[in-house]
Order: C-alpha cells, then structure tokens, then sequence
C-alpha cells in the first residue's frame, strides 16, 4: 500500500470521549466511531481505544493507529508522562496498545494532532509557522514551525493551558494554581455563566430555562444557545471568556511570535459569540501594538475532528521527522 492509498486509524482520547476514524491520505474519514471516555477508571480507558480501533479496523487495511490523549507524551512518542482527566501516570501506551491491536502506534499530545491536522489540511495549509489553540474541557496547544510540529526538549511543550494567568487563583488539575485553562475553557465558561445566574436570576431568565430552572443545570450547549437568543448573562460569559483568550493569545504573540493563531475545539463552535471578544482583546492588549505586524486569528477548519485526523497523518508519517 503507497501512501497516497494508505489508511489509517487517528483516535482523540479525551476526558469525555474517545472518538475515532478510519483516515486517507487526503486527510478524509472514511469512517468513524466513538464512546464515552471511562474517565473513572484508567485501564478501562485503553479498553475503550481498543474497542473503537477494533471495529474501525473491521473491513479497513489499516496500516497504522496514531492516538491523541489530553496529557503530557514523551519525545519518543510512547509513554504518557501525565494525564489527569484520564488518571494515568507514566503509562507506556503506545507499547501496551501495540501489542494488543497488533499495529504500529504513535501517540501525541491532542492539541499537537490538532495542529497538525490543521497544518495538513485544514486552516494552516498555507501557512509555515502557527499556533493552534484547542479550547474545550481545558486548553491545548500546539506550535508548527518551518513545516515540523515543535515538542520541545522532552516532548511536552506547548502545554499552554498552564501558562499561570492568576496568583493563587483557580486549582487547576496539574496540580498548579491560576492556570489560563481555568478562566478561559470551556468548564471555566459553564462555571462563569452559573456564578452570574445565580447573581442575576432575572436577567439569566432564557439561559436558566433552557437548563432546569437552576444555575447547575447549565451546560455549555445552553450557554451557548442562550447567548444566540440574545441572554445578556450568557452573553456576558462569553465576552469574559473572549477577554481571558485574547490576553492569552497576546503573551503567545510575544513569545513565539506566530503568523497565525488557529483556534478550535468544542467552544470553537460558538463562532463570533466568543471570536470577536478575543481578537478584540488579542490586539488591544498584544505588546508593541500599532509598531508590529499582527498575527491573523482564524477558527479551525476541521473541527472537533482535527485531533484524529492529525493523529493519523502522524502515524501514516511516524519514521519522519515531524
């Protein structure tokens, strides 16, 4: 099989869902599965990788399965240093499931398969250096340079949800305080948008009675949906939201000085609800404003599926350089 013909497998494991799809070398599913992410128990989520991949498998010649997890990945792309919303710890995933599925296995950080799925084919294909930014549950990230995905030293750079925004703020499931993931994420969202109706009942009216009358029946799907009907609460949210993303992505245009930010995951599909907050914000708050180019911020193409097609194209590739 060349490799304008191979298939493969790219899976997402996240701390809700494991998704997965059977992937070409044009970067199109030719089909997918998907269940809930046993997140309570740590072994019980390889079982559920390996239920996915091998149904997929079932009628594909598949050559490969590249697997994005919401955790830190060693350099060598097999060991999962640190996962908390999957309770692993130095678990060597790649070996275990290669063994069980009888395939070669890549694994990579998510937001790392992310940006690669958008650099292939997606938002970035034109673009040689990017940042892409995965907000959902937490933050993600990841970083294209001259055309090669940047891991960094032990191959866990790029974890840009951790960039500590707050002193002694929020506690944050790494174990640290004040991390970007725990005011501008979607839980951090939710949480918002549940402090303020129950601050303002009356003006949350549209946002509580899509939930169940209460503040903790909201979900991000009723913020979202409110914010639409014009609930000034949810509304509100999301313009916190957009605030705390864009003072984010303005210390990321410091540093790393990208072209382009891509910005995907779940919260992504609420559009200009949470995008024109943030880039309002990006450029109000980007250092040297006004003497410096400004980097372009664009929403994902591929969506929720970035993740499993760019964990794929990385196995399709695993003896390159990316």
């Amino acid at each position: 099989m060349d490799a304008t013909t191979s298939l493969t497998i790219g899976v997402d494991v996240g701390g809700t869902k494991v998704a997965a799809g059977v992937v070409d070398a044009t970067g199109a599913i030719l089909a997918h599965d998907r269940v809930d992410t046993p997140a309570h128990d740590a072994l019980a989520v390889e079982d559920a990788i390996a239920a996915v991949v091998g149904r997929l498998h079932v009628g594909h010649q598949v050559e490969a399965v590249g697997i994005g997890v919401a955790g830190f990945v060693d350099r060598a792309r097999s060991t999962v240093y640190f996962a908390p919303n999957l309770r692993w710890q130095h678990l060597p995933l790649r070996d275990d499931l290669s063994e069980r599925l009888e395939l070669p296995v890549v694994v990579e950080n998510d937001a790392n398969a992310a940006a690669w799925g958008e650099y292939r084919f997606g938002a970035g294909r034109q673009e040689d250096f990017l940042v892409c930014v995965t907000v959902g549950t937490g933050i993600g990230g990841g970083v294209i340079a001259g055309g090669e995905l940047f891991r960094g030293g032990f191959g866990i750079g790029a974890e840009i949800g951790h960039i500590q925004m707050v002193e002694n703020g929020r506690l944050c499931g790494c174990g640290q305080r004040g991390c970007w993931e725990q005011y501008g994420s979607g839980n951090a969202l939710v949480r918002d948008a549940r402090e303020r109706a129950a601050e303002s009942r009356a003006d949350a009216e549209v946002l509580l009675r899509l939930g169940d009358g209460t503040p903790e029946g909201v979900s991000g799907q009723h913020v979202t949906q409110a914010a639409r009907l014009g609930d000034p609460v949810a509304i509100a949210a999301f313009t916190a939201l957009g605030g705390w993303l864009g003072q984010g992505l303005a210390d990321l245009a410091a540093v790393l000085d990208p072209e382009t930010f891509i910005v995907g995951g779940g919260v992504s599909e609420a559009g200009d609800l949470f995008l024109k907050p943030m880039v309002e914000a990006f450029e109000e708050r980007l250092t040297g404003r006004g003497h410096r180019p400004v980097a372009t911020v664009e929403l994902a193409q591929l969506g929720n599926d970035a993740g499993l097609v760019g964990a794929a194209d990385l196995a399709r590739h695993r003896s390159g350089t990316t």
